[in-house]
């Protein structure tokens, strides 16, 4: 029984994978630097509890998306070639860690307590982010859940890209600061345009499995080559997109995300010359989780210095 109860604890936490909340972190910590700076508020309590909402329903949506993955076939048909830390999803049904039960009840608890935090938040702190709460909860169920399938049906890169950049960022800013402005959303969009190029990327080493599982994401429905283009053109649009937030804050010091650009211009160079090779474009990989965490920084300093000096 000890052995069993270790087991599955294993899994919970390979399938929990608290390295990857980086995802969900970047932008609450944005949301809740920017009403700070902008002198909107800030309040320690339900930033924490809103924080630990998020990171259910990031758990919650692993598990999800573990079950359909698995039984689709689209992890199952990721061979040892293919398999590296980011194919396969959290690989925890297929190393036999869980079984479809067992995943099954820690979506529904971990769904459940989220959505349990999420009325908290919204009764006893702030009706409006109901609205962006709502949406966010609701997209997690559905990215990989039939008959909605998001992620089967070309829609899981727009969805990680509004979730975990307008929805979630603008909802931790709603939650500090009891309102929605321009600024914020205009931040969220590099950011959400940053972590959809983590999901792009990280389709390539899948790419055969999930054509083979009829998983139709955009990088499946292009082919790697053009994809390694629509790679590049994602980047691109987040450092314009950079530029209209100093344009719309009459404040250059929102160019200072620019610094990531050479990063990303030798990821998608690596990209290009290595959409086949999957160890050579795995640095493309590790750069882009790097370049969105170093944009999440940057952009944060830049909202200190706009709003307190």
């Amino acid at each position: 029984m000890s052995t069993k109860i270790s087991t599955i604890q294993k899994g919970f936490w390979q399938l929990a994978d608290p390295k990857i909340w980086v995802a969900s972190t970047v932008p609450m910590i944005l949301g809740v630097v920017l009403s700070w700076a902008l002198g909107r508020g800030f309040d320690l309590f339900w930033m924490v509890v809103s924080f630990i909402g998020v990171y259910l329903i990031e758990i919650g949506k692993n598990a999800i998306n573990e079950i359909v993955d698995y039984m689709s076939g689209a992890d199952v048909y990721v061979d040892k070639e293919h398999r590296n830390p980011f194919s396969g999803g959290k690989k925890t049904i297929v190393d036999g860690l869980l079984d479809v039960k067992q995943a099954a009840v820690i979506a529904f608890v971990t769904m459940f307590l989220a959505g349990c935090i999420g009325f908290m938040v919204v009764f006893f702190k702030e009706p409006l982010v109901i609205f962006v709460g709502a949406a966010g909860f609701i997209l997690a169920i559905i990215y990989s859940l039939p008959p909605f399938k998001l992620c089967y049906r070309g829609l899981g890169e727009f969805t990680v890209g509004l979730v975990f950049g307008p929805l979630v960022l603008n909802g931790m800013y709603v939650v500090m600061a009891g309102q929605f402005e321009m600024l914020p959303v205009l931040v969220s969009i590099p950011v959400g345009l940053l972590i959809a190029n983590v999901l792009w990327i990280n389709q390539f080493p899948d790419y055969e499995a999930d054509a083979r599982a009829n998983k139709r994401n955009w990088v499946v429905r292009l082919g790697k080559q053009k994809s390694s283009i629509v790679y590049g053109i994602i980047f691109a649009l987040t450092y314009v997109f950079i530029g209209i937030i100093a344009i719309y804050a009459n404040n250059p010091i929102w160019l200072i995300g620019l610094l990531s650009a050479p990063l990303a211009v030798k990821a998608v160079k690596n990209c290009m010359q290595n959409f086949n090779n999957i160890p050579e474009l795995l640095e493309s990989n590790k750069a882009t989780i790097q370049i969105y965490m170093l944009n999440g920084l940057l952009l944060g300093i830049a909202a200190i210095i706009y709003g307190r000096f």
